[in-house]
């Protein structure tokens, strides 16, 4: 099954609302995808609320890398990005502004997983997602939340084609994550979220 998800810029301001917009109604988007180091925008920034009240009103998802990126590194100046931009905590602003939003931070958040772990445990309406490290390098922290506290806000993710979905499968089975949350991690939770069921 696939769930289409767009992105827009946000710093567009209203065109960007208007262009999410089109793309909810017209092609049945379920998500936006946002990249905050690369796109070079604070999320907490005021100015975005126009853009997560349609997504919130619309039901649909608001997913944010979250932590380091590959993208500039090794390059002069990180090629002008600025890592703390993806830094989890800028998300609980959203969250505690738009409590229907249901925003995921994508990745485990290094260097800020801690952060990511507060803003998760205390904005019920926020997400962790598996996506782009191997299991097998998981920090300790997040398996421990996602086997207790956040069970059932923790989703399944690979980072095609860089890490595939059958390398993540096998590589979980290297971790201490209990058997009895794979499956909320890898589907139910997803489906819930995105309002699949029923």
């Amino acid at each position: 099954m696939l769930i289409p998800f767009g992105s827009v810029d946000p710093l567009q301001g209203a065109a960007a609302v208007d262009a999410a917009r089109r793309l909810i109604e017209d092609n049945g988007v379920r998500g936006f995808k946002f990249h905050p180091t690369v796109q070079g925008f604070d999320p907490s920034d005021p100015a975005h609320s126009p853009l997560y009240t349609v997504l919130s009103e619309a039901g649909v998802v608001a997913l944010f890398h979250t932590g380091q990126t590959g993208i500039g590194a090794r390059l002069p100046g990180g090629r002008g990005f600025r890592l703390g931009l993806s830094n989890p905590m800028l998300l609980d602003t959203v969250a505690a502004e738009f409590p229907e939003l249901q925003i995921v931070m994508a990745h485990p958040s290094v260097p800020w997983q801690g952060e990511a772990l507060a803003v998760a445990t205390h904005k019920h309406n926020t997400w962790i997602d598996l996506s782009g490290w191997s299991p097998r390098y998981f920090p300790a922290e997040l398996v421990r939340y996602a086997n207790s506290l956040l069970t059932s806000r923790v989703l399944f993710g690979s980072d095609f084609p860089l890490l595939t979905p059958d390398r993540w499968l096998r590589d979980v089975e290297q971790t201490v994550l209990k058997p009895e949350v794979m499956p909320g991690i890898l589907r139910e939770n997803a489906i819930r979220l995105l309002r699949l069921g029923g």
